[in-house]
């Protein structure tokens, strides 16, 4: 069973379009959003969480079309917006409290265990914290109930890298699971390099492309030369070039290429940089 399933998925406002969108994350798997801001990212978890209506297109969430509309598959799922949704009086044993109330499997002791883990004071009200402190509380609501699928809306902002490290080593123990997978967003493109199965590239409400990650980065690569060598290379092979002042650089696919050029390895943030400044696949 997939985890999440979108097609042809569109939201038009006044000055932005999201869509026609499909794009698929199977069990088990995590799989990255990748977007400058107001790319689309937030809007398109909006719409996973029924926060607001499509225009078109389907959307199914652990194998329910319009999943978060059913209360069964909200319990199933760990969400961490941009916006907390944490009111600033509450001290953390206060939000522990309403979310027992809230959520049928709520699991006190693994709540507990993530406070002492990310360090958090129990005492002290919301409004205090920093904005990494509250990206860590709001991860450890989302873990604490035993969701299946963890929608992470830019979880690593805020974060010093000691506290990215925890994140990610605490997401990849989550996806150990078969049945566990999470969606996530962050400009720390380099994270999700280390972290997900699958990424997806937004950009401008399009989606660039869409893949699983260690697929896309032996497709793709970089060649280095002068502007004339780039020249010479393959219509078909050429995605993107940078030129400059002491040489060029370009995005090539590596199938395109004759077999005697070689392309060296590409970044996944390499790729993005290279395919938002083209705007194509």
């Amino acid at each position: 069973m997939n985890a999440i399933e979108i097609s042809d998925l569109t939201k038009s406002y006044r000055d932005f379009t999201l869509g026609r969108l499909s794009l698929t994350l199977p069990a088990g798997c995590i799989l990255g959003l990748v977007g400058e801001n107001g790319a689309g990212k937030t809007t398109l978890f909006k719409l996973l969480l029924g926060l607001v209506p499509a225009d078109e297109g389907k959307i199914s969430l652990l194998g329910r079309e319009n999943g978060a509309a059913l209360p069964e598959v909200k319990e199933e799922i760990g969400v961490l917006l941009s916006d907390v949704g944490i009111p600033e009086a509450f001290t953390v044993k206060q939000v522990g409290k309403v979310m027992k109330g809230a959520y049928r499997n709520w699991e006190e002791e693994t709540f507990r265990g993530l406070l002492a883990r990310f360090s958090l004071p129990e005492g002290k009200p919301f409004r205090e914290f920093s904005r990494g402190m509250r990206a860590k509380l709001g991860l450890a609501v989302a873990l604490s109930h035993r969701p299946r699928l963890l929608l992470l809306d830019e979880p690593m902002a805020g974060l010093d890298p000691i506290a990215r490290e925890e994140v990610i080593d605490l997401l990849t123990e989550f996806t150990r699971e078969e049945n566990h997978s999470v969606l996530i967003s962050s400009h720390i493109v380099s994270d999700l390099e280390r972290l997900c199965d699958y990424v997806a590239f937004l950009r401008h409400g399009s989606l660039l492309l869409f893949g699983e990650k260690d697929r896309l980065l032996e497709e793709y690569g970089l060649i280095q030369g002068s502007g004339k060598a780039l020249d010479a290379l393959p219509p078909e092979a050429l995605c993107a070039r940078k030129d400059g002042p002491y040489g060029s650089e370009a995005l090539v696919k590596k199938e395109k290429l004759s077999p005697e050029t070689v392309a060296g390895k590409v970044s996944l943030e390499e790729l993005f940089v290279f395919m938002a400044r083209e705007g194509k696949k």
